[in-house]
């Protein structure tokens, strides 16, 4: 059969080229079309955007920290200030890979290997371009060893900055606090905007508690730098117009401290775990504010290893414990005072009425008696030789009159058993226990009731009464005032470095402690006096001969209880941490106060006259004589003989 030839039809396949050919026209028209738009809308409309991304391929944003403000004493002593030091500091976008670099920093010995999580952490914190912290003040040596392999680190360079710098080290340490890494806790309450180029930020005193006066803000200048990320002054024949805006300097600040006070002060309470605090009773500010043992807050500037912070954290002394707000202790016969005060504002004695003291109180229908703290007793007492032999006995008496109810409204109003409201954080309440205060505190129904054996207690400082130093102090600046009060404070003006401007802070006035016979306070100051003047007054061998008149109650706080049928030990016979911890508050001049002082040292070998009154009486000496006149009491004093041991029970 003859095979089929198949005849082309020339015109369809004209036609369906032509088709195509347009469609492929107008496809490349389309796509031209979206290129040249592309390039209008990258050339034109977002020209400066991108010019922006282009310059900063070549320009590095560098922050520049501000200067922190200075901490000064009252009289512009510098107690915290700034000083040069060099720093490694790395940014993330000019790192390849941050562990490796970390890791190598580490090998050389620049960084700890315990602290390269931490270091990330800060790093995940900031933005890519800020330069972040990693080692602080370099010494001679780590700066050459890193200098000798900077090649190595691409990304983290060298770089001098002011650091924070406290030149009389551990003095006032607790008042000042410190400055320490940021936590991330620190990063919920900061603007780290502002704290680009530092880590660190003020971690306690009134380092944290001024923070937004003393950081200032942070401004930045402008780098041109190569693709290597080396700072240049040009690339090719162009100088880039670079941009700087300089950093505000925190504020300076003025404390209330008188340093030359609060170095005698930590000189005398020197090896012991003590505290020590003064205020001036016509405003509030504090004179000195001493916590012992302490530490050098120029470790934490620094940035502190684990073994030093371990060292520091696990001192059985606890260096770290702000003993002045913080401590609580059973204030013991220095509320005696106050006492005096609720027992006359009550009417439940008058000055006048005297007991007859035989060395124990015995409250009708209980058998066990309560033990004054001179076994042999103190004869007739009125309630003013009472306050200046420290009667345990009429004081009993007083309190189980009273009740603890009363006791508690009327101490109450001296600040017992609540904050002072100082203006650095930490401080704790103490306790001024009341009937509705054990409802509260005990869950066992049996628990709950208040015996009137616990007000006994009550009356002489003991048993669920708590307070701070601070606490004694502010009560003790009460009674000096005769009842005005004021809040205590660290800070007593600020001056604007910008300006110059020195801006004085106004006292915060408290309600006053109420009194209806203002005589009252005569009876209460005058126990006082005679604590320290009487011949029978327990302070007056600390406090004899002084050049102004000083009124002042010794006290004593027992550690643990002694059974009234057990015999008390001597406190040589006792281990350290089993003795009683010693007490004294004071004021002067006794007309014009301008000074009070509470004195507090933890498990003393005797009571508070013996080792608490002159300790307050240096604070005293100090503050009130001239440099002539102190120098003339020393000359007058005789050598110190050994300290007797004091006689069971005589604790006072």
């Amino acid at each position: 059969m003859p095979r089929s030839v198949r005849i082309k039809d020339h015109h369809a396949e004209t036609q369906l080229f032509e088709q195509r050919a347009a469609i492929a026209a107008v496809i490349m028209v389309i796509a031209m079309g979206l290129v040249i738009s592309r390039l209008v809308w990258l050339q034109v409309v977002k020209y400066e955007y991108f010019a922006d991304l282009s310059q900063g391929n070549r320009i590095r944003i560098e922050p520049i920290p501000p200067n922190r403000g200075l901490i000064l004493d009252r009289n512009g002593l510098p107690l915290a200030t700034n000083a040069p030091s060099y720093q490694l500091e790395l940014t993330k976008e000019q790192v390849e890979d941050i562990d490796a670099t970390l890791q190598g920093i580490a090998a050389i010995g620049l960084i700890d290997p315990e602290s390269i999580p931490n270091i990330k952490r800060d790093l995940r914190g900031r933005r890519s371009f800020d330069a972040v912290p990693i080692k602080l003040q370099l010494t001679e040596l780590e700066l050459a060893r890193f200098a000798a392999r900077r090649h190595q680190f691409p990304g983290v360079e060298i770089r001098p900055r002011l650091t924070r710098y406290y030149p009389l080290a551990e003095s006032a340490v607790h008042a000042i606090g410190y400055v320490g890494a940021i936590s991330e806790e620190d990063k919920k309450r900061l603007d780290l905007d502002d704290y680009a180029g530092t880590t660190l930020t003020g971690k306690n005193g009134v380092e944290y508690a001024y923070e937004n006066q003393l950081h200032g803000k942070a401004g930045f200048q402008q780098l041109l730098v190569n693709a290597q990320g080396r700072s240049v002054e040009r690339i090719g024949d162009e100088a880039a117009k670079l941009e700087r805006r300089e950093p505000i300097a925190g504020n300076d600040l003025f404390l209330t401290i008188d340093q030359r006070v609060q170095q005698a002060a930590e000189e005398a309470l020197r090896g012991q775990r003590a505290s020590a605090v003064a205020i001036d009773p016509a405003n509030g500010d504090i004179i000195a504010f001493v916590s012992t043992p302490a530490f050098d807050p120029n470790l934490f500037a620094r940035g502190l290893s684990r073994p030093e912070y371990l060292a520091l954290t696990e001192d059985p002394r606890r260096p770290m414990y702000d003993r002045v707000i913080r401590g609580v202790y059973p204030p013991g016969s220095t509320v005696k005072p106050m006492m005096a005060l609720a027992a006359l504002e009550y009417g439940i004695v008058t000055p006048e009425n005297s007991i007859f003291c035989r060395g124990a109180y015995r409250m009708p229908g209980v058998s066990r008696p309560w033990r004054d703290w001179k076994p042999g007793g103190h004869g007739h007492v009125d309630m003013r030789k009472s306050i200046a032999t420290s009667c345990d006995v009429y004081f009993y008496d007083i309190a189980n009159q009273m009740g603890v109810d009363r006791i508690h409204d009327y101490l109450e109003q001296f600040g017992m058993g609540q904050t002072t409201g100082i203006d650095i954080p930490g401080e704790k309440n103490g306790l001024l226990p009341s009937t509705d205060w054990k409802k509260k505190a005990f869950r066992r129904k049996e628990h709950q009731i208040w015996f009137p054996g616990d007000t006994i207690s009550i009356g002489i400082g003991q048993g669920y009464m708590t307070a701070t130093p601070l606490q004694l102090a502010h009560a003790t600046a009460t009674i000096a005032n005769r009842g005005q009060r004021f809040k205590p404070r660290l800070v007593r003006a600020i001056r604007n470095v910008t300006t110059g401007e020195i801006s004085e802070l106004k006292p915060s006035p408290l309600p006053p402690a109420h009194v209806n016979d203002p005589s009252a306070w005569d009876v209460a100051i005058g126990g006082m006096y005679d604590v320290a003047n009487a011949p029978y007054g327990t302070a007056r061998g600390a406090t004899a001969n002084a050049p102004y008149k000083i009124a002042g109650k010794s006290g004593t706080a027992q550690v643990f209880t002694v059974a009234a049928n057990e015999k008390m030990k001597k406190a040589g016979d006792l281990a350290e941490h089993l003795r009683d911890h010693a007490l004294f508050i004071a004021f002067a001049p006794l007309d014009a106060p301008r000074i009070a002082v509470a004195v507090v040292v933890e498990n003393a070998p005797g009571g508070g006259s013996a080792f608490a009154a002159p300790i307050a009486r240096r604070i005293l000496d100090v503050y009130l004589l001239t440099p002539e006149q102190l120098a003339e009491q020393e000359a007058k004093k005789k050598p110190a003989l050994p300290v007797p041991v004091p006689r069971p029970g005589d604790t006072e």
